[in-house]
């Protein structure tokens, strides 16, 4: 197994380290003198940042390999789905958000699946790198509690909310309307 695709394995296993670092009580207690949310934060951070290496390497290296093509996307949707999931359950996201995030995510899938059986592969597209980039912020915003925005008052992670909600939309619309020659109309 090449380092790009070893980086993709190991974000999916960061994904179930992120939920139980999050959702476990450890009765008003830190660990390593760290809250869970900022422990959580730097899991998530540190898996995102593989996103984007196991990318760039891939590439970079010539180690493109199908095996990657599937699994980064489906790593992807793990670590996002787990992060969202985990901010419901602690009250930090919004529920309806969370819905339409997903809500999109699982069409987009479809869509590549629909692709791939017309022997396609969409690629991602800028829209849907923006969105991801957008989620990536938007969740460690919300992981951190608005931190360091909360000391000057501005509602950052709030922001970060809508505009993840909205460019979320937008580009799972971009991904339809681009594509609309794979959706079969009987």
């Amino acid at each position: 197994m090449n380092l790009p695709n070893t980086l993709t394995l190991g974000r999916i296993f960061l994904v179930p380290l992120l939920v139980v670092v999050l959702l476990t009580s450890f009765d008003g207690k830190s660990v390593l003198g760290v809250s869970n949310e900022m422990l959580g934060a730097a899991i998530f951070a540190l898996a995102s940042i593989t996103d984007w290496l196991d990318g760039y390497l891939a590439r970079r290296r010539g180690q493109v390999t199908g095996l990657g093509e599937w699994m980064d996307p489906l790593a992807d949707k793990l670590l996002i789905t787990a992060a969202l999931i985990s901010l419901v359950q602690l009250g930090r996201a919004p529920a309806w958000m969370v819905a339409v995030i997903l809500g999109r995510e699982f069409a987009v899938t479809g869509l590549r699946q629909v692709a791939l059986l017309e022997g396609k592969v969409l690629a991602a597209s800028r829209w849907g790198k923006w969105k991801t980039g957008v989620q990536i912020t938007m969740i460690i915003a919300l992981l951190l509690n608005n931190f360091p925005f909360a000391l000057v008052s501005i509602p950052f992670d709030i922001v970060m909310t809508w505009v993840a909600a909205v460019i979320t939309v937008y580009s799972g619309i971009d991904y339809f309307v681009k594509n609309k020659n794979l959706i079969p109309v009987q």
